[in-house]
């Protein structure tokens, strides 16, 4: 997994690559933290690139959805790639987090 980190008009767009599962949700999870400053009150997920997720994956994004809450920060999921969008929707993702089809309707949506 690899993942590309941008700030972009008030927020911290995070976009990882390849897969998340139980073998690298750790590594995931401290990419995250490391990246995630407390300046950020909006972070953006743009997941095209990530092509799986696993119940450990899903488990940091929760995990860090609900730290961002805590502090009064968002966080938007945006560009699912097909077989990311096919977890989320049969986990139920889809309706815990904000999850939009663009980067820029994530940002209007948690940037404003």
């Amino acid at each position: 997994m690899d993942m590309d980190i941008v700030r972009e008009s008030g927020a911290l767009i995070v976009k990882p690559e390849g897969h998340v599962d139980g073998s690298n949700s750790q590594e995931f999870q401290q990419a995250l933290d490391t990246a995630i400053t407390e300046e950020d009150s909006a972070v953006i997920m743009e997941l095209e690139g990530l092509t799986y997720i696993s119940s450990a994956g899903l488990r940091v994004i929760l995990t860090t959805g609900r730290a961002l809450q805590q502090r009064g920060a968002k966080l938007a999921l945006c560009a699912l790639s097909e077989a990311v969008s096919d977890v989320f929707q049969v986990s139920g993702f889809d309706q815990l987090l904000t999850v939009t089809d663009s980067r820029e309707e994530a940002l209007h949506l948690i940037v404003g």
